[in-house]
């Protein structure tokens, strides 16, 4: 069984979309996505500098946009009988995003339009942005260490275990101040303490007021129910409901991202290979550390597809059923 992932924030690159442009169709694809978000995507996606790309909201929509061109190209052709991403569920048994990456395997799963996709992603990069603006705040990934000592010793200094990776990567967040501490008290057995280029302290509670943002925006949103497995950052429950997604997407943005229970839940489905779209390669490694026997791919350029397709081809199965009964787990 294949998983298809989504990577998040910090994945982004200078130019990182230049190649993608070669192929048919894109330039016209990302124009339109650019009218519809209010961003030039093929500037920042190919002549922007990092500290460019850094900010929230220019960096958001690019991810997004860039994991939903691999997934178009991916299914656009060389597999028989593909007809784009309406072909997803008969090869791809799950679906999961980190962090904003969710928005990217939602639409991808027929969630809502790309459209759709984009317009919420901007407007979750800019309220998280203004959030963000409010204080000093950032994020430090935390190397090695032993989970339960690595979260008592965050709530120790105030900070929020943001983003639980598994494979001994957790990352904090916090002000300033709170990360400097951290910096000057690393916990037992912690290798490094590594500062995030990102702009705030995402998926805590300095980012309530960018979810009272999207409440409203979501409202009008049209939905469907994902057309395979869906599994959530909340708690690496597999979610049915288009409007259930919807609403974790809206409440993640201040709540901690579990991608070590994606992981196990990905285990628990039968997860055989997993390919990450583009800007790939985060999650494929920590998937090569946590995921011991499956094998990955990263998506990165185009020059990737056709290794990409081919693992389609070994791997395919259609869409995971997973049973109605089924609760979500305790994170």
């Amino acid at each position: 069984m294949l998983v298809l992932v989504a990577p998040g924030q910090g994945a982004q690159k200078p130019g990182f979309l230049t190649p993608w442009l070669d192929l048919p169709g894109v330039s016209e694809r990302l124009a339109w996505w650019s009218a519809v978000s209010g961003l030039d995507l093929i500037h920042y996606g190919t002549k922007a500098d990092e500290e460019e790309i850094r900010d929230t909201a220019v960096a958001q929509p690019l991810l997004v946009a860039a994991g939903l061109v691999a997934a178009h190209a991916l299914f656009a052709e060389g597999i028989e009988g593909a007809t784009g991403l309406a072909e997803l569920p008969n090869r791809i048994g799950a679906v999961a995003g980190h962090s904003v990456g969710e928005i990217t395997a939602a639409a991808a799963a027929g969630v809502f339009t790309d459209e759709a996709a984009m317009v919420l992603v901007r407007r979750r990069g800019l309220a998280m942005a203004e959030a963000a603006s409010r204080a000093e705040t950032g994020m430090a990934a935390i190397l090695g260490g032993e989970q339960d000592d690595v979260v008592a010793h965050l709530e120790k200094h105030g900070l929020t275990p943001a983003n639980v990776n598994g494979a001994g990567q957790i990352v904090a967040a916090g002000t300033a101040e709170q990360l400097a501490a951290l910096a000057e008290d690393k916990p037992e057995g912690v290798r490094r303490v590594v500062p995030l280029k990102v702009a705030g302290a995402f998926h805590t509670d300095h980012m309530a007021p960018a979810v009272a943002t999207l409440e409203t925006l979501v409202a009008g949103v049209p939905v469907a129910d994902p057309r395979t497995a869906y599994v959530s950052n909340r708690d690496g429950g597999v979610v049915a409901s288009g409007a259930e997604v919807v609403e974790r997407l809206v409440a993640q943005v201040s709540n901690p991202v579990r991608w070590d229970l994606c992981m196990e839940t990905f285990q628990r489905l039968g997860v055989t290979a997993l390919i990450e779209l583009a800007p790939g390669g985060t999650l494929t490694g920590i998937a090569k550390r946590a995921l011991p026997g499956v094998t990955n791919l990263a998506l990165k350029t185009p020059d990737d597809l056709d290794a990409a397709r081919a693992l389609i081809e070994e791997h395919a199965v259609p869409a995971v059923d997973t049973p109605a009964e089924e609760e979500p787990r305790e994170a």
